[in-house]
């Protein structure tokens, strides 16, 4: 082999063992996070990783209540984003979270119509019509449970009958497993209404839905913590990432996606990964700490 050439193969074998080396050296960080947060979260990883090129986000994106049925039979996880703290309970009940979940966003709701509103709801009290075919979350998964409160709140307001709640539920055609696919079905065309988060109402599929708006007064505040496993992986990474999240930066990311950033004081309200050795029986073990540093609050 000429000198040439094996100088070109000296450097390709050196490029390829830094590929594979770099590969190798990256911690994977599962997070378990709740469908409504598919396009936010995923715009905080690509802005969390390009910062931290060392770390890779791997998500599992589903209903909370699936997710906190995964994790509560130990499914592998380092990190989960529930849309509830209802669900967070469960995975606290199995064991598997020691630590207080933080909440990290908040979400209201919204009603979404197809773009050429074959049912010509204009108004609430449409939803009562006996020809409206309405799709709306399964029992269990949060946005529903948040969905079956605001129909009830609603049957307060002046303008809409005692039993709205009972009349509009009556009008239900199917009960999806998690919130996206309430939006895709109504942005196909397949039902007259559906009810979501206002944070699914997303650019890419925006001018394809009509919304009407829920008001302040009947509406929630739909509550979303987040929490690391106590038997994560990579505890120090996972607590990273939660705090990037919590940051101004991860924060202002998930208003972009449409959901209400938490307070100033929660923001700074964050748990962080402290490294400590332990010298037991005369051998050094590395372990973790998580200092969560919470503001004086009223509840």
């Amino acid at each position: 082999m000429g000198i040439v050439n094996r100088s070109i193969f000296l450097i390709l074998l050196l490029n390829i063992s830094l590929i594979v080396s770099q590969s190798q050296s990256k911690m994977s960080v599962t997070i378990f996070a709740a469908a409504s947060l598919t396009d936010a979260f995923e715009s905080i990883a690509e802005t969390y990783e390009t910062l931290n090129p060392s770390v890779d986000l791997v998500f599992n994106f589903a209903g909370s209540s699936t997710l906190a049925a995964q994790l509560a039979q130990d499914a592998p996880a380092d990190i989960f984003a529930s849309a509830n703290p209802m669900q967070m309970r469960v995975v606290h009940d199995a064991g598997r979270i020691d630590l207080p979940s933080r909440p990290f966003a908040y979400n209201q709701l919204i009603v979404i119509l197809p773009i050429d509103n074959p049912a010509n709801i204009t108004q609430l009290a449409d939803l009562t019509r006996s020809d409206t075919n309405l799709v709306i979350a399964a029992p269990d998964v949060p946005v529903r449970v948040y969905t079956d409160t605001v129909l009830h709140q609603l049957a307060l307001a002046d303008e809409l009958p005692d039993d709205f709640a009972e009349q509009v539920l009556s009008n239900v055609v199917s009960e999806e497993g998690n919130v996206r696919r309430v939006v895709a079905k109504i942005a196909l065309g397949e039902a007259d209404a559906g009810i979501v988060y206002t944070s699914d109402v997303t650019p890419d599929i925006r001018d394809q839905l009509i919304t009407i708006p829920i008001p302040d007064a009947f509406n929630v505040k739909a509550t979303y913590p987040i929490a690391l496993l106590n038997d994560a992986q990579h505890p120090q990474e996972a607590g990273d990432f939660l705090n990037f999240v919590l940051s101004d930066t991860g924060q202002m990311l998930l208003a972009e996606w449409g959901f209400i950033p938490v307070s100033a004081d929660a923001a700074n309200s964050i748990c962080v990964p402290i490294s400590r050795t332990a010298d037991s029986r005369g051998f050094l073990s590395l372990f973790f700490v998580f200092i969560c540093d919470t503001p004086n609050s009223t509840g």
